[in-house]
């Protein structure tokens, strides 16, 4: 096997962090995938990052967080579960260590995700606003009128 330069090494961790934050991972998996040692691993990443790596993971939690929270109507505790965080206090103190404010502080500066509809101006315009959901049984009923209304010409 070939010499990788420790950055490669490096990378492969935070490539690591950054596709699989909401797991639980820590310093000595991120290490494993660098293949270095914990310490020397800690050491290098935050010679080359500017960081140690457990903020890099948490600052990927949070911002992943925060996005969620300006997205979606999830609730803070499920939010704060999904990004891979274990404690909701550890979480508050964190985030708001980091945005200046609460999650649900931040998510009130935000309209509400409902107002938010993420769907292609062309999109609405061809198939016109967006409908309530209706059931399979309301379809088939729907269905089974109009066919009485309009039968099949022959």
């Amino acid at each position: 096997m070939a010499f990788a330069p420790t950055d490669r090494h490096l990378l492969r961790a935070k490539d690591l962090v950054d596709a699989r934050y909401f797991e639980p991972l820590g310093v000595q998996d991120m290490a494993r995938a660098a293949g270095l040692s914990r310490a020397h691993f800690s050491r290098e990443f935050r010679r080359a990052f500017g960081e140690p790596p457990h903020a890099y993971l948490l600052t990927r939690r949070l911002e992943r967080a925060a996005a969620l929270l300006r997205g979606t109507d999830h609730a803070v505790t499920d939010i704060c579960f999904s990004t891979g965080l274990a404690s909701i206090g550890s979480f508050t103190t964190s985030f708001t260590r980091t945005y200046g404010m609460s999650p649900s502080a931040y998510r009130d500066a935000f309209p509400p995700a409902s107002q938010q509809a993420r769907i292609p101006a062309c999109i609405l315009a061809h198939t016109g606003p967006a409908t309530p959901h209706v059931s399979r049984r309301q379809r088939g009923a729907a269905a089974l009128a109009l066919a009485s209304l309009f039968p099949p010409s022959n």
